[in-house]
Formats: C-alpha cells, sequence, structure tokens
C-alpha cells in the first residue's frame, strides 16, 4: 500500500484546499492503477468482506446494489483514509469556524473513529456501488449519525466511453433564496474525488452563509459502473 499512499502524499493539497473552499469539490487524477481497480471489482462477489448489501429499488434510492464493507478493511482503504483525512481536517474545521459552529474535527483518522464508536457509531460506512443499465442514485447526503465529517471521497472504477455510457456524477448546490446550482462530472477510471457530504459556506456580503449540496448518479445508458465510496465517520450499530 505504500504506492498509494506515495501518491496521495505527492499530490497538490494546497490546490486542492482552494477547489474544496472554492467549489465543494476537488479531483485527484490517476490515484488508482487499472489493476487496483479491477482488483476491487473483482472482489465484489466475495463472501467475506461486507457486512450488508443494499438493493437501492427497494429503498427508492434509485436503480442499482451497492454493499457495505466491514471491519477490518482491506489495507488499500484503510490506507487511503489515514492518508487523506489530515490534508482536509484542517479544510473541515476552518468551514465550521467562519460559519460559527462548534463543532471541530480531530487531526488523525483514528481519532475520528474513536469518537464515533464512543457515540455507539461503530459499522464502517465504506462501500462498493454497482449500476448497470439504467441504473442510478437520487440526490442524497451520506450523514449516518449525529457525528459525521463534511467531506467524502469516491474513486471510479471503471473507464467511461469503454465500460459505460451516461453515469455522470452529479453534485448540487442550494443556494439561500436562489435555485438550485447543478456540477456534473465525469472522472476516468482511478480518479479519486473529494466533495461536500452535507454544506459548505460560501462568503457573501454579509459574511459566510452555509450552502447545502446533495450528491447522485444520472443514470447509466449502457454498460457496468462501479465505484468505491470512502466516509470517514462510521454509523450507528
Amino acid at each position: 500500500m505504500k504506492d498509494i499512499k506515495k501518491r496521495l502524499l505527492a499530490h497538490d493539497w494546497q490546490h486542492a484546499t482552494a477547489q474544496l473552499n472554492d467549489h465543494g469539490y476537488t479531483l485527484l487524477k490517476g490515484m488508482l492503477g487499472k489493476e487496483e481497480c479491477d482488483s476491487l471489482i473483482n472482489a465484489y462477489q466475495a463472501d467475506d468482506t461486507y457486512r450488508k448489501t443494499i438493493v437501492m429499488e427497494r429503498y427508492r434510492f434509485g436503480k442499482g446494489e451497492y454493499k457495505y464493507f466491514q471491519y477490518p478493511l482491506p489495507e488499500l482503504i484503510t490506507t487511503i483514509r489515514e492518508t487523506v483525512y489530515p490534508f482536509i481536517a484542517p479544510v473541515a474545521n476552518k468551514w465550521m469556524e467562519v460559519l460559527n459552529i462548534t463543532q471541530r474535527y480531530p487531526a488523525t483518522h483514528t481519532a475520528l473513529k474513536e469518537h464515533c464508536h464512543a457515540n455507539g457509531q461503530t459499522k464502517p460506512t465504506i462501500l462498493i456501488l454497482k449500476y448497470c443499465q439504467d441504473g442510478f442514485n437520487t440526490l442524497h447526503q451520506d450523514l449516518y449519525g449525529d457525528i459525521y465529517f463534511p467531506m467524502q471521497l469516491v474513486v471510479f472504477l471503471n473507464e467511461p466511453e469503454e465500460d459505460y455510457t451516461g453515469g455522470e456524477f452529479v453534485l448540487t448546490e442550494q443556494i439561500p433564496r436562489a435555485q438550485s446550482k447543478a456540477n456534473v462530472l465525469r472522472p476516468q477510471r482511478g480518479d479519486m474525488l473529494i466533495f461536500t457530504t452535507n454544506f459548505r459556506p460560501v462568503k457573501g456580503s454579509k459574511g459566510y452563509y452555509r450552502v447545502n449540496m446533495k450528491h447522485g448518479v444520472s443514470p447509466v445508458h449502457t454498460g457496468n459502473r462501479h465505484t468505491l465510496g470512502i466516509i470517514f465517520h462510521d454509523a450507528l450499530s
């Protein structure tokens, strides 16, 4: 797992911070190679890796399927969570500060996880999602409990236009007293997108205000689309 840690540490986090502050998301290109992506896809049918399977139509979440990993997580996923978190925790804390919210986040992911577990949130929220033709995901937020980190990430495991068509990642912003704005993104295989889970601050003429955000996936036209969702907080038991 040294390779993925090395790639992440070499990323321009100053630029990523600026993008998170300005847009609510940032794209890290080519973080995983094809073999790493294929390995995650091929493990989708493993019997001893996941704690729960969700058929999205059953809950009116969209059309598709996803599986939650169980602890202990695969080393690759743990490395990503523990390496990325310290770079974005200061961003989250700055957001809380400018919005006059008392919540603060610890410097390490281990400390965040311990805080979650002490408050009954002990289930891992890492998931792998699979969409076939016509599959989609409705706009939502991944909160899972009272304790939640305001950013999460998704790793794209298939190549658009080769493995599937359609299936764009959609991120919406609800600006107070205005129409919603939609950001439509088409990352490539191996790209990692860090984005806002719930809300982010935007500076206006009278100071900062909250912009609520949701994310989803537009309908897949052809092929299969897999993504790995990495959420930093754990869920209620």
